[in-house]
């Protein structure tokens, strides 16, 4: 990642803020991964004139039609019978989503990421995906200039160092030594994606050997601060396949104020960024894409961050914070309000809340902002700013909390989930048979695509590769 943002003048701003109103990528708008480094698996993908031996799977409706004519004549091509059946079966996997508004503070060496993370659990997760909003100062020289890299790169680096400790709990892991001597071999965790959008941060990790099944990795951010489409409000979205099971993680920060009728701002947020998400395909077969295009399309949603949904006008909050009556609070949440009226989130689901509010505390203090007549604050009522919600079957939630860290005026939120992943196991059983058997004026061009499956085109220019993060 570039952490020098500063070596870029303050000459170039408009050039990068013209950019950034125009939607226009550039090379630092990709996002980061350690699928990259994968290995031999992870190799150029080859043509099929680098093939010294060509295989087609044919599909049981396949037509003589579809082969075209061979560029070699001389060329021997080897035919399967019949493509090889496969076995569907379900993986269950244990997925950490938390979220968390850091108040564009840069987080210190040493910080503490293990509790809010669950590392201390029996059962660690096999996927942590962790969003963050305001990881910079929402300033008009990160809004309108270039991405500071920097804080995001603390970030990971601290995730990934709490991710793959060597300090595991004698008492939870009586094999620790075989544990540690694994762990020093290779990571236990790998970064499966990241991206940042001037504060908003999402990335998501995996398991190590969980990494090789994941394809299909797309990124798309949607802006919605200022004038509707700066990056200091909006959404970063990933898309990613694992195993066959498709997965959408959209990581936000709506629109604030807690004024009457800022809802409906935050309402237009929402519906806005379902709209533009848009990840490209890389192939099209039969008119059908292989990989989702728009969030609603995949298996499995999350959608997580500061919503900054508030409380209505008009609640005796502070008697209620006293009682720590949160039901009675949360029937005036205006998420809660606006989803039962039908207006946002329709057929999304959100775990139960028993954790207090998580916005606005004082600095370094387990006491809310309350405004006085000497007081400089603006006026801040607590409010479930920072929410986790989900759409799909095979998604189970377990917990849903918030953590207690005082290093901003927001509290992280976390949840773990339970994941059904669908995985498919193919018994090779055909056997090869010479071309001979097959007209000479026809051949068959193939496409390998992640050792998954071998597709064939009619038009070669219909093939775009696959996006490298």
């Amino acid at each position: 990642m570039r952490t020098e943002s500063t070596k870029i003048s303050k000459a170039s701003w408009p050039k990068l803020s013209m950019r950034k109103w125009l939607h226009i990528k550039s090379f630092a708008d990709k996002s980061h991964s350690d699928l990259n480094e994968l290995g031999p698996r992870r190799e150029r993908r080859k043509s099929s004139s680098d093939l010294k031996d060509c295989y087609v799977v044919v599909p049981e409706d396949f037509s003589e039609a579809w082969l075209l004519e061979a560029e070699d004549e001389g060329k021997q091509y080897t035919v399967l019978e019949k493509e090889a059946p496969s076995v569907r079966e379900k993986l269950n996997l244990r997925m950490f989503v938390g979220t968390w508004n850091v108040g564009g503070k840069s987080p210190y060496e040493g910080l503490n990421l293990r509790d809010w993370l669950s590392l201390d659990s029996p059962s660690p997760a096999d996927i942590y995906v962790i969003g963050f909003q305001e990881i910079v100062p929402l300033n008009a020289g990160n809004v309108l200039g270039p991405e500071d890299c920097g804080p995001a790169s603390k970030w990971l680096t601290l995730i990934g160092e709490a991710l793959n400790s060597n300090d595991f709990d004698s008492d939870l892991k009586p094999s620790s030594s075989f544990c540690r001597l694994l762990s020093l071999e290779q990571p236990l965790y790998g970064l499966a994606a990241s991206k940042q959008m001037v504060g908003i941060f999402l990335c998501v990790w995996m398991r190590a050997d969980l990494l090789p099944h994941v394809t299909n990795l797309k990124v798309s951010c949607v802006g919605r601060g200022i004038m509707g489409c700066l990056g200091n409000k909006g959404s970063i979205s990933i898309s990613m396949t694992l195993h066959r099971t498709t997965f959408c993680f959209v990581c936000t920060h709506l629109a604030s104020g807690e004024k009457d009728g800022d809802q409906v701002r935050r309402n237009l947020d929402v519906s806005e960024i379902l709209k533009k998400t848009k990840f490209s395909s890389s192939f099209k077969a039969l008119g059908r894409s292989l990989s989702p295009e728009s969030i609603l399309e995949h298996d499995k949603i999350i959608w997580l961050g500061d919503l900054n949904y508030r409380i209505a006008t008009g609640t005796p909050t502070h008697e209620l914070l006293k009682k720590y009556d949160w039901q009675a609070l949360l029937e005036k949440d205006q998420l809660r309000i606006e989803q039962s009226a039908g207006r946002v989130f329709q057929g999304w689901n959100e775990g139960k809340i028993y954790f207090a509010p998580t916005y606005k505390y004082l600095t370094n203090s387990d006491h809310y902002v309350v405004r006085t007549s000497k007081s400089k604050e603006k006026q801040r009522t607590p409010a479930w700013c920072d929410r986790i919600l989900w759409k799909g079957e095979g998604l189970k939630q377990m917990w849903y909390e918030r953590g207690e860290s005082r290093f901003s005026d927001h509290r992280p939120v976390y949840s773990l989930f339970s994941v059904q992943v669908e995985t498919t196991t193919k018994n090779v059983s055909a056997k090869p048979h010479n071309s001979a058997a097959l007209s000479s004026t026809y051949a068959a061009k193939v496409q390998a695509e992640e050792e998954q499956f071998l597709l064939l085109t009619r038009v070669q220019s219909c093939i775009h590769s696959t996006p490298r993060f």
